[in-house]
């Protein structure tokens, strides 16, 4: 299990740069994490697959591209548009750049993402303008932004916080249940 946090770039950080160190083998590689949703019919939490590597689960999940993007998607109107152009279901910032470790690789690959925010929805900051260097979000700044406009960013930036812990239960709760 390898964190590496939002962005391609911070993906090729935390991979090593091998299949195996001696020790280990790796015998394929799952990306999980939060997605957007892009699909009108998606909700928060629902689970969002793809890719060719075996997956077991009781649990409902939705089968659909994954469209990987080098920054949030911060409105409705921008999310309905990478849909038309893409036909992708959902939108992350990692996806691809972990598909292209697997295939370099030459290992199946399986993505499981979980909706954090609805196609309809607009989030609360452009969370692009909070980012550092390296891509990670400042959540300090992000809190100093939410605190400037208490009446308006605030309330939405608690409801997105509470909509994220409710995917990430529900994305955990799948794969405590699923085998791959």
């Amino acid at each position: 299990m390898i964190a590496n946090g939002p962005g391609a770039a911070l993906v090729r950080e935390a991979l090593p740069k091998q299949v195996t160190d001696g020790e280990h083998s790796v015998e394929g590689i799952l990306s999980t994490g939060l997605c957007g949703a892009l699909d009108p019919a998606l909700r928060v939490g629902d689970i969002v697959v793809c890719g060719d590597a075996p997956l077991e689960s009781p649990a409902k999940f939705i089968r659909g591209e994954v469209h990987t993007m080098d920054h949030v998607v911060v409105t409705a109107r921008d999310k309905r548009l990478l849909r038309d152009q893409t036909g992708a279901i959902a939108v992350d910032m990692e996806a691809a750049a972990v598909k292209q470790v697997a295939a370099d690789w030459k290992l199946p690959y399986l993505c499981v993402r979980v909706v954090a925010d609805q196609a309809g929805d607009t989030l609360p900051l452009d969370f692009n303008r909070y980012r550092n260097a390296r891509g990670d979000f400042s959540r300090t700044r992000i809190a100093l932004a939410a605190i400037a406009r208490p009446f308006t960013v605030m309330p939405q930036l608690v409801e997105f916080d509470r909509n994220c812990r409710r995917a990430a239960d529900a994305l955990g709760d799948f794969l405590a249940h699923s085998r791959f």
